[in-house]
């Protein structure tokens, strides 16, 4: 009886592991929040997309309103081609612009959704026409600095 009863408890410690291991994959895959909403595609071109990855959440006013499903490169355009697959019961106007913001100073990226005036809505296939593309931290820098390198020189000049 009693190696029954230490049997079942190192069970279920077993089990208990193996679902915890089970959610930490899920949050570090991004697949967490699966859902089985409907959806609607979307597209959008940024000029640089920086660290976003599928996926990530797409926010408006600070909502997941969809995930980043695809990204592909246009060799037309020479920029990244994004497709959202937003849910089904938002509805944004079909001049609403896109950007690609930062959770946090170093955080995930995401994409932002801000809505516009039209009358009209965004049906599946669309294309979000505004967009702006991911700030990259090396770039502003790099302008910092040769800010100040312009600045130092017309001092010296003095």
């Amino acid at each position: 009886m009693q190696r029954k009863s230490l049997d079942l408890w190192v069970g279920l410690f077993v089990l208990l592991g193996a679902a915890a291991l089970l959610f930490l994959a899920m949050k570090a895959g991004n697949m967490s929040s699966l859902s089985f909403e409907r959806t609607y595609p979307v597209s959008a071109k940024f000029d640089n997309i920086g660290g976003l990855k599928p996926r990530a959440p797409v926010k408006s006013a600070g909502v997941v309103v969809g995930r980043v499903e695809r990204i592909a490169f246009d060799d037309k355009t020479f920029q990244a081609m994004v497709t959202l697959q937003l849910q089904s019961h938002y509805k944004f106007p079909k001049d609403t612009s896109a950007k690609i913001l930062t959770s946090g100073l170093l955080g995930e990226q995401y994409i932002g959704l801000e809505a516009g005036g039209d009358q009209n809505n965004l049906v599946a296939g669309d294309q979000i026409k505004m967009t702006q593309s991911a700030i990259v931290l090396e770039n502003l820098i790099s302008q910092f600095l040769f800010s100040k390198a312009a600045e130092g020189n017309e001092v010296n000049k003095k």
